[in-house]
């Protein structure tokens, strides 16, 4: 099998590369914007929309479904025990992830109904297939993530209807595409996060004092994030929304701090999964005191955009690399740090925001620290994706 062959063997291959090179180079474009634009320069984009929903839009949208696409590529056939999706779909499926983000780019020299048809055809193909798969073995709480990437894809057919000219929608719509993404980090990242700490934990001889995931909390959390990207798409007020958003965090927050997140200290494969969640909880209590008057929107989006779903992904997209590629799951120092900066980005973003004197210079940074986590990534799993399995020691081996 060659290098290329087997970059589209499996889903987290190509999705979980191009993620990462969608991350560094998306940003890089915004960060270059942004750095003439406080130079007092001027630069022109090829794509449609202003600069920053440009940026919105791709982030939420481009570098996030395909980080998407390759999870669940990579997770539905383990659930289900179905065979993996075939080469030529997972490259057909890359391919239209591919056109979009083109599509999108060049925006401004596209007819609007060739951009929206190229981009919002993503997630549909992508749904079949796991849809297919899931049938098979249909458990509410898989089948759950097709309901939410069902929103994902309305989410995105709102922004592209204001881009129409038919609706007034698009801010709802990147909205309603983020704290959908917080949700599947409510749903997964609340099954994943105290299951792995669990494992580890009774891997090295503890017996007591393990995580404890609440069933009620779990409910409560789930629902309320369920329910925050429907209040979205129904244009619910401000007070709803933030009562909804208050809800989910303060359950996240509760349901965290029950995990045994200290214990993972000495592990960043570990302690990242918790610092994400907890992003993301904070992030959603942010919000919720946002829209209730308290705080800054922008501000919470940041959190939730960078903190929760940049380091949740990142978190997921390199543990996932090295599982189902037969390596250890210890993160190098390389990764430790990208776990790292991804956090020190959404502080320094929430930061700017709260100090007007310190915007400017606090985006740029932000940037710059996103930009190293995931170029720290890719260097340190760039092999990974392209190479081969490495073969599992055998039972009772020596290490």
């Amino acid at each position: 099998m060659t290098a290329i062959e087997r970059l589209y063997s499996e889903g987290f291959r190509v999705f979980f590369l191009s993620a990462g090179l969608y991350a560094v180079i998306a940003m890089g474009v915004w960060e270059a914007w942004l750095a003439v634009q406080a130079a007092g320069g001027s630069l022109n984009l090829p794509a449609a929309p202003a600069p920053h929903l440009w940026h919105a839009h791709e982030m939420i949208f481009g570098y996030s479904g395909a980080a998407l696409a390759g999870f669940f590529l990579t997770a539905v056939p383990n659930w289900t025990g179905a065979k993996g999706a075939p080469r030529r779909y997972i490259a057909a499926v890359w391919s239209i992830w591919l056109a979009g983000r083109l599509a999108v780019w060049m925006s401004g020299h596209i007819s609007p109904i060739a951009v929206a048809a190229t981009d919002l055809a993503f997630a549909p193909f992508l749904g079949a297939q796991i849809l297919g798969q899931l049938i098979r073995k249909p458990k509410p709480q898989q089948m759950i993530f097709l309901v939410l990437i069902a929103a994902f894809w309305i989410a995105n057919l709102m922004v592209h209807l204001e881009w129409l000219g038919r609706t007034d929608t698009e801010w709802a719509g990147l909205r309603m595409g983020l704290v959908t993404l917080c949700c599947m980090i409510m749903v997964l990242g609340g099954r994943v996060t105290p299951g792995f700490t669990r494992n580890a934990m009774v891997q090295s001889g503890r017996e007591t004092h393990l995580p404890v995931n609440s069933i009620a909390l779990a409910a409560v959390s789930i629902a309320a994030a369920m329910a925050l990207p429907m209040t979205y798409l129904v244009c619910l007020p401000d007070h709803i929304i933030g009562a909804v958003a208050v809800v989910a965090g303060v359950a996240g927050l509760i349901r965290v701090a029950l995990w045994k997140g200290v214990w993972t200290l000495g592990k960043p494969i570990l302690w990242t999964l918790h610092l994400s969640y907890t992003m993301n909880a904070i992030g959603l209590l942010l919000l919720g005191l946002a829209n209730l008057g308290l705080g800054t929107e922008i501000a919470a989006l940041h959190v939730l955009g960078i903190g929760a779903v940049g380091g949740m992904t990142l978190s997921v997209m390199s543990r996932a690399s090295l599982g189902h590629t037969g390596r250890p799951l210890i993160a190098s120092r390389r990764v430790a740090l990208a776990y790292a900066l991804v956090p020190l980005a959404a502080l320094t973003r929430f930061l700017g925001t709260a100090s007007p004197g310190l915007h400017d210079p606090a985006v740029l940074i932000a940037g710059v620290l996103w930009i190293a986590a995931f170029a720290l990534y890719l260097v340190d799993l760039w092999h990974v994706w392209w190479g081969p399995r490495v073969p599992r020691a055998p039972v009772g081996s020596p290490p």
